[in-house]
């Protein structure tokens, strides 16, 4: 893809991605979407809370 492009190791395994600021902007929703599943994968094995919990926390904390 253009304006993408990649950082390699010396065994040419991809390391990291530089990606221009016009493909950023130009797919800002697409890319915002990805990093949202990849927060969402990366939290699934957390404990979960329930919404009271959540919501009680909120409130000690002034934040609600």
């Amino acid at each position: 893809m253009k304006g993408v492009n990649y950082i390699s190791d010396d065994k040419n395994r991809r390391t990291a991605v530089v990606i221009d600021m016009k493909v950023l902007e130009e797919h800002q929703e697409e890319i915002e979407d990805f990093l949202d599943v990849i927060v969402a994968e990366s939290r699934k094995d957390e404990p979960k809370r329930s919404w009271n919990e959540v919501k009680k926390s909120l409130k000690e904390k002034g934040k609600l």
